[in-house]
């Protein structure tokens, strides 16, 4: 694609910012306060939830039906993990997130050249905290929550609602993320540029392939599609 680029969409999670406490971090705690041993991990956790996440749920409800999920098959009551997601939820502070390294000077520089938007999966009530935590609430002219005002990214749907917002063109929009399944595959679903956040993964060789690589954010404020 060629052509001058109007606007820029941003991923959030695990692009802009990540939490301070990880994942396994909150589940050593719940574990310990509920008296069992660890039966599942934070990978688990992520890889498996969107198992029992349907367009429009709460992540606290998806939380406990997930976690009380894994306690029966572990063997345990559905209400052990239950307690556990109730601690994780309790421990979980949204707020307690940093931007990763160059994601802060990359936004800046962004928006200074262009319209910026968001295109997130994630419960608003959560995602909403984690921007206000960054201190970016109102840098992004559109948000679009993938699951709930649209369907999850890679459907191109999200994509087209921050487009129509914006009153911008797809040929002449980029999204930036980290994940190739939702962020390229989605971009390229709906007719935009993406970049990829590799950030030390293996080199490419999955389609659809990336318009542009970047390893850090710090390239995007340096040579955004160089």
């Amino acid at each position: 694609m060629t052509g001058p680029v109007e606007a820029v969409l941003f991923d959030l999670d695990d692009t802009l910012c990540t939490y301070e406490r990880s994942a396994d971090d909150i589940l050593a705690v719940a574990f310990d306060r509920v008296g069992v041993d660890p039966f599942f991990d934070g990978a688990e956790y992520v890889e498996r939830l969107g198992e029992f996440s349907d367009a429009g749920d709460d992540i606290r409800d998806t939380r406990r039906a997930a976690f009380g999920t894994f306690a029966v098959e572990a063997g345990h009551d559905e209400a052990v993990g239950e307690e556990i997601a109730d601690i994780y939820t309790d421990e979980r502070d949204q707020t307690n997130v940093r931007f990763l390294d160059g994601a802060e000077r990359a936004l800046d520089a962004l928006a200074d050249a262009y319209r910026i938007g968001m295109v997130t999966n994630g419960d608003p009530w959560m995602q909403s905290q984690k921007l206000a935590g960054l201190g970016i609430e109102d840098r992004f002219e559109v948000v679009v929550h993938g699951g709930h005002d649209a369907p999850y990214k890679p459907d191109p749907e999200p994509f087209h609602l921050a487009l129509e917002e914006l009153g911008v063109d797809a040929e002449r929009t980029v999204h930036v993320g980290n994940s190739h399944a939702s962020d390229v595959t989605g971009a390229h679903a709906a007719g935009l540029r993406s970049v990829w956040l590799a950030d030390g993964d293996p080199p490419f060789d999955h389609d659809p392939e990336p318009h542009h690589v970047v390893e850090s954010l710090h390239d995007l404020a340096e040579e955004p599609w160089g």
